[in-house]
């Protein structure tokens, strides 16, 4: 049933949406905390882990905090990282890997610096596979090669998107391709494309298979164009995706609105990782000024509901988190990992400053404070190893080690 904002919110009361807060938090600005620039212009992509944005929004949360919100649907992240450039928008919805390359004036970036307070979501994304190589038996980069170097030779290398060149897509794309052998800079064409353009590309056969976040996997699924040959949660379980970002500048000036912003970000992350109220949550995303597609096509993976298109169909229980977990923890050792990548493909020529660029994007500090007052809790250490689905470990005390380790990489 359709819903309109007024009839949302006034069908949900205060006691429904701070139900279960850590601590009994009841809310409210802080006093000596109300916001130095009250007006906040935030941007957003058309993806599902823009919800706690949104529903930060529409739930009143943000005005609750002393935050008079604008939401900005923008067109692509390279819109999204200038807006926010620009001073236009305030705070934003973002790819975990752009306040880097902003910071250190990477791939087309200007130098800009950013800073990542906080994580809006994990896990939720996938790759993307025309039926055409399902047909031919391709589910796994390591079938892909031969298809991929066949079409090589031939002077027609195939075609692989993702969303922006720094970002996670690209990240869980480059890794995928490099795991069945195949170099995403030499073997195949890698281009960009805005999330919510992916499945018209593919259905005018603009690529073979793209990265992107919910809800486009599942869309090119229901119109029978592509399957899902993996989720992101598969290969890294619990991976950081979306962060709130601001730049270093707004942040050093205005620390008390950023951190209302986070509060009312975190309320309604809280109420989004009640199962109960996604029906709810996608009544509203979906329409048109948001995510502008079927409710259908983005409720079922936020239950954890993945019909692969292959025939394969289960309940996964790495659906997409906004808060449980340790969401929205911004773990320093995930900024090192980012770096690596950028070394491990060529975006920058030499080691980069691994510490010293982590710890001024990554501010684990800033969440600790608002965690602290809210009766969060928060993991101890900002740094911590990880595992991925091919079996290669991540230890971020020698990040330059682990980039020169793997056989498939774009370094000189």
């Amino acid at each position: 049933m359709d819903v309109t904002r007024r009839e949302f919110i006034s069908a949900t009361s205060a006691a429904t949406l701070l139900a279960g807060v850590p601590g009994g938090w009841a809310g409210g600005v802080y006093a000596g905390d109300a916001p130095e620039s009250p007006k906040v212009r935030i941007g957003i992509i058309a993806l599902t882990d823009c919800s706690s944005i949104v529903m930060a929004h529409e739930l009143g949360l943000f005005k609750k905090h002393g935050i008079e919100s604008t939401i900005s649907k923008e067109a692509s992240w390279a819109v999204i990282r200038d807006r926010l450039t620009l001073g236009e928008n305030q705070a934003t919805h973002m790819l975990i890997g752009m306040p880097y390359a902003s910071t250190m004036g990477l791939l087309g970036s200007p130098v800009k610096p950013m800073i990542i307070p906080f994580y809006l979501n994990r896990n939720g994304q996938a790759i993307t596979l025309t039926k055409a190589l399902l047909e031919k038996g391709v589910k796994t980069p390591q079938q892909l090669k031969p298809v991929v170097m066949e079409a090589k030779a031939k002077g027609t290398p195939m075609t692989f998107a993702m969303t922006f060149p720094p970002g996670t897509h690209a990240m869980w794309m480059r890794y995928w391709l490099a795991t069945g052998g195949i170099n995403p800079d030499r073997d195949v064409t890698l281009i960009t494309i805005p999330p919510p353009q992916m499945v018209a590309n593919m259905k005018v056969g603009k690529m073979d298979g793209y990265c992107v976040g919910e809800p486009w996997p599942n869309r090119a699924i229901a119109d029978g164009i592509g399957f899902t040959a993996i989720t992101t949660q598969q290969m890294w379980k619990d991976h950081p995706e979306k962060v709130l970002a601001f730049t270093e500048e707004y942040a050093q000036k205005n620390p008390k609105t950023v951190k209302a912003v986070m509060r009312a970000v975190l309320e309604a992350s809280q109420w989004i990782d009640k199962l109960e109220n996604r029906p709810r949550m996608v009544e509203v995303v979906s329409q048109p000024q948001y995510i502008n597609t079927a409710k259908e096509v983005i409720l079922g993976r936020l239950l954890g509901d993945i019909d692969y298109g292959d025939g394969r169909k289960e309940k996964d229980k790495l659906y997409m988190t906004f808060f449980d977990r340790h969401t929205n923890f911004p773990q320093k050792s995930h900024g090192v990992w980012w770096l690596s990548q950028f070394r491990r493909w060529g975006m920058v020529k030499e080691p980069p400053d691994y510490r010293g660029i982590v710890d001024r994007v990554h501010r684990p500090d800033i969440f600790r404070e608002v965690a602290r007052e809210m009766g969060v809790e928060v993991p101890r250490e900002d740094m911590k190893k990880e595992s991925f689905w091919d079996g290669v470990a991540f230890d971020p005390a020698d990040p330059e080690k682990y980039a020169k380790s793997f056989a498939v990489h774009s370094m000189a």
